[in-house]
């Protein structure tokens, strides 16, 4: 499985982000704005601590079999490589998500002495920095479930 970019995923954030400030500064010349809902920070943050946890426990489990405790459960490889895709797939949508509502935010800036609007800017803001966490904990879930490196390759016959 390929590892995340962070070049790809600040490149969807940023594509993400022009685009929507345009389509805010179109939709806003037709005489309304798309709103942003109040629950989208709430959504990104829950999906943040599911990832969070998810790494936490993968990686308690797998030093407790490193240490070889005798109550160490382990993990399982599928699980691991669900958790894995999840994550991956969490940070891609995730930085779509942020750079659409940084988008929106920025062009909502313009227009802070309105109250409706400013509010919209709060949540805007808020979403893009839950957006945030949740690619920096499926970052962290990545390099919990990486495999070690093989170092044993001196006495390895060569695979043919």
């Amino acid at each position: 499985m390929k590892q995340l970019r962070i070049r790809t995923l600040a490149g969807l954030f940023v594509v993400a982000g022009v685009l929507s400030w345009a389509g805010a500064r179109l939709w806003d010349s037709v005489g309304s704005l798309p709103r942003v809902p109040p629950a989208a920070p709430i959504v990104l943050a829950v999906i943040a601590a599911v990832l969070l946890a998810t790494a936490l426990s993968i990686r308690s489990r797998l030093r407790a079999q490193r240490e070889r405790r005798p109550e160490a459960k382990g993990v399982d490889p599928m699980m691991a490589a669900r958790s894995l895709v999840f994550g991956q797939a969490s940070a891609l949508v995730a930085a779509l998500v942020a750079g659409m509502y940084g988008g929106t935010g920025a062009f909502l800036l313009e227009s802070l002495d309105v109250p409706a609007r400013r509010d919209q800017a709060i949540y805007a803001g808020f979403s893009v920095l839950a957006g945030i966490a949740v690619i920096a904990a499926a970052l962290f879930l990545e390099r919990v479930c990486k495999l070690p490196e093989d170092d044993d390759t001196e006495g390895a016959a060569p695979v043919a």
